[in-house]
Formats: structure tokens, sequence, C-alpha cells
């Protein structure tokens, strides 16, 4: 179903977080799509889950961001301009206004499975968090390295796999890909609790700001679709 109207945001800090999550997924790609569920619920109760995907290396990682609606008259799933939507939310109403749909990339087809996700670990950010910035440094550094001349994006994008599928050291099942995409995005902040997931063949990497999703291995059956959390 297409909704034409403006969705109720719940308050102006929804609206802003919202705004930043594009505004960042941008930065990687300036004609990003999202893929959009949202299912209409009690009250309060109703969240816009987005997706987008950030391309880290040759392999990428699925951002997961929610927004707290007021209410939902109708279901939500379809995939969307990123800069549409963007141009869209309305920090004074505290509303964003869906735009029309347009044929997705690949990805937004295979999201994460709606249930079956039990803990994997919470693995401590004190931690984490130098791991992921030695990366950083490494990367810059070897990048920097490369003659100007072999500095290809293939030749940065293998690079990039190689850091950044790295095991945590705090949880060796995730990959350093899953925290750096985190930290890109924005839901990754020193002091900030950390939980893990697993189901199937994907990991979920959870902030209070919200989760980013990886996929480690084939997961028959996954890609149906993840019901909005945060």
């Amino acid at each position: 179903m297409t909704t034409t109207a403006p969705l109720a945001l719940a308050d102006a800090g929804e609206a802003a977080d919202l705004a930043a999550f594009l505004v960042r997924l941008l930065r990687f790609d300036k004609a990003a799509a999202v893929r959009l569920q949202a299912v209409a619920r009690s009250g309060a109760d109703s969240v816009l889950a987005v997706f987008g995907r950030l391309p880290l290396g040759g392999s990428g990682a699925l951002a997961i961001r929610t927004a707290r609606l007021t209410a939902l008259a109708a279901p939500v799933d379809r995939t969307v301009s990123a800069g549409q939507l963007l141009d869209g939310v309305n920090g004074e109403a505290n509303t964003v206004t869906l735009p029309a749909p347009v044929t997705g990339p690949a990805w937004a087809g295979l999201l994460p499975p709606r249930s079956g996700w039990r803990p994997a670990g919470e693995p401590p950010v004190d931690e984490v968090y130098p791991e992921l910035m030695a990366g950083v440094r490494e990367f810059r550094e070897r990048s920097e390295a490369v003659p100007e001349h072999h500095r290809t994006r293939a030749v940065l994008d293998a690079l990039a796999d190689e850091i950044w599928s790295r095991p945590v050291a705090a949880l060796p099942e995730l990959p350093l890909r899953a925290v750096h995409a985190a930290y890109v995005i924005g839901f990754l902040k020193p002091a900030v609790p950390l939980t893990v997931h697993r189901a199937g063949g994907w990991l979920r990497l959870s902030a209070p700001a919200g989760s980013v999703a990886v996929r480690t291995a084939a997961a028959p059956g996954a890609g149906l679709g993840l019901s909005p959390v945060r």
C-alpha cells in the first residue's frame, strides 16, 4: 500500500535523529536507497524502521535506525531514496513524508530475519573502542602508503576487507566490520552498552541509538524482513 500522508513522529528528537542517520548514510552514497518497514500497532508503540547499507570494503553492513510514531494508519514496507526521505523530515511539525517507492538494490530484498534472535554476548565498549580506533589508524596509514597510481577502489576495498573482517577480541564471532559500521553511522560512542544477537547466519550489534546487522554465512530462510527493533 502506498502511504501519502506524512507519518507523525513521537517528538522533535525522533525527527532530528532520523535526519542525522540519513545524512550520515548519504555521505557514503549520495544516491543511497533505504528500505522502510512499519506495522500499525497500539498508539505510541508504532515504530518506523529504516534500513540502509554501508559499503565498507567489498562487503557491507546494514544499519538499522528506528523512529517512534504517535500512530500508524496502515503498514509500511517500501524502498525509497534516502535523499528524498531526508527532504521529507519536518523537524518543526515532527513528521516525515514518505517519497514514492523506487526499484531497490539487491540488499533491500535480503533483510535479517524477523525472529529467532538469541544472545551472543555483550562486548565492553571500553575494550572494543580502542581496537576499532587501531583499525581506523591502520587503514589510513596503509592506504596512504599505497602509491597514488595504484590506489584504486579495488585496492582500498581489499585493504578494508582485510582489516574489518578481523574478529573482535572480546567476542571473536563478531567481525570488526560491525563495530566500524556502528561507529561511522553514529551508533557507537564511548560508554554506551553493546549487545550482540545471532539468528542463523546473521549477527546484530545493538546500541541505544540503533543496530548494525552483518551476514556471516548463508542463512536459509533469512531475508524475509525484520520486525522494527531498536
